[in-house]
């Protein structure tokens, strides 16, 4: 059975010219893409299957990520259901030269485990077996005061 920490996946991106908006800043759309393709691998990772969006729950952009600089996106899953997947997903604007970071964006999303027809799949039970699962689960639940 999976655990949070075997979800946990943590990728960056510089964000190129032709990612940004007027502003010379990452395009809200190109953070909600990077979001939605690294909570995705989460999921998968813990489903075992495909799994689609099926939800974002108030997407924050509370900074932007100008030119230049990384976008770093972590997700991890803290909840499962039946058929669906929960991915807690923060992303961190870093300087390349100096590695100081800061909070950007964060949201939960959940994912729908599909089969090659689409049609909903069971997905494993979420099994806590650490103290960073735990904490995981925690970081997960607090974002929406769960």
């Amino acid at each position: 059975m999976p655990t949070p920490s075997d979800t946990y996946i943590q990728n960056r991106e510089r964000i190129q010219p032709n990612q940004t908006n007027n502003y010379d800043t990452a395009h809200g759309g190109i953070v909600m893409h990077l979001m939605d393709e690294i909570g995705a691998m989460s999921a998968m990772r813990f489903a075992g299957e495909t799994c689609v969006t099926a939800r974002v729950e108030s997407l924050e952009f509370r900074r932007p990520i100008p030119r230049g600089e990384i976008a770093v996106v972590e997700s991890w899953v803290y909840d499962a259901g039946r058929t669906s997947v929960r991915v807690r997903i923060r992303v961190d604007r870093e300087d390349p030269r100096t590695g100081e970071s800061e909070r950007t964006s964060d949201s939960t999303f959940t994912f729908v485990s599909v089969d090659t027809e689409g049609s909903p799949q069971p997905v494993p039970e979420l099994v806590v077996e650490t103290d960073r699962d735990e904490e995981l689960c925690e970081l997960g639940r607090a974002h929406h005061g769960e």
